[in-house]
């Protein structure tokens, strides 16, 4: 039966709202929507040759050398299409940005969105996460941010959360003394699960909120931040200074994680 007019409308709306709902869903499970292979990406990845570091290890202790006009020395890791990366970059001009992200569909939009707007403060880099060790030096990073990152729920897959013990080794290591992670994230599962490994990871947590935007919005806001503040989701956010007490990879390996399920993460 064909459907018209206003019943059409009501019926598209209908639709996209339950596709929305189902990726989010999908989402705050740890299954990731794959973005779509952009076109003519090899092209795009030379027209946007100025701000991408093609070896980024040579530059290991030597960004803010390197980058002489800069003071400051901030990392994102997965930084997707580059919003908060240019809005933030944007406000601070004496810290140099290097925006990590290892999916070249989104890499490549958010290149192309620092070139648009003129913000010649970032670097960006195609990196795994784990690898950071091998691009910067002990102590040479003053602030790590980590926003919206993939939830892995199952708890054999909990050592791939980049608030992992592992991860978090490898951030203290390249961190300076008194550095910070700034961590947002949509599911309070994951949130309240890495609030205690910080913890016991000798981190000191400071600015812990579950609700971030609930006076009005705070900051710079990611594209998936906007929409989910639209929505009416809060967003859980905190900061993590390194202490003296903070393990780094010299304590070795961290134990193995167990009973680390978020069994609860479709539902927030």
């Amino acid at each position: 039966m064909l459907v018209s007019g206003m019943q059409g409308i009501i019926l598209l709306d209908a639709v996209w709202l339950s596709v929305y709902y189902k990726a989010h869903n999908l989402k705050q499970s740890g299954i990731v929507m794959r973005m779509r292979r952009k076109p003519n990406l090899e092209l795009r990845f030379e027209q946007c040759a100025a701000v991408l570091a093609e070896n980024p290890e040579e530059y290991r202790g030597q960004w803010l050398k390197k980058y002489g006009q800069y003071r400051h020395l901030y990392l994102e890791i997965g930084c997707g299409k580059g919003k908060f990366t240019v809005e933030t970059a944007r406000s601070n001009p004496d810290t140099l940005f290097v925006a990590v992200e290892k999916v070249q569909s989104a890499l490549v939009m958010a290149m192309e969105r620092a070139q648009k707007n003129g913000v010649g403060n970032i670097v960006f880099i195609d990196c795994d996460a784990a690898n950071i060790a091998s691009v910067f030096a002990h102590g040479e990073v003053e602030r790590i941010y980590l926003n919206f990152c993939d939830p892995w729920p199952k708890s054999r897959d909990a050592k791939f959360r980049l608030t992992a013990p592992s991860f978090l080794r490898s951030y203290a290591d390249i961190l300076a003394a008194n550095g910070v992670i700034c961590f947002k994230t949509d599911n309070t599962p994951l949130f309240t699960w890495s609030v205690g490994i910080l913890q016991e990871e000798g981190w000191h947590l400071q600015a812990v909120t579950n609700d971030l935007h609930h006076d009005g919005p705070q900051g710079v806001m990611t594209d998936y931040e906007e929409r989910f503040y639209q929505q009416g989701l809060p967003i859980n956010r905190l900061e993590a200074v390194k202490t003296a007490e903070v393990k780094t990879c010299a304590d070795g390996t961290p134990p193995r994680l167990r009973n680390a399920a978020l069994s609860d993460a479709r539902n927030c």
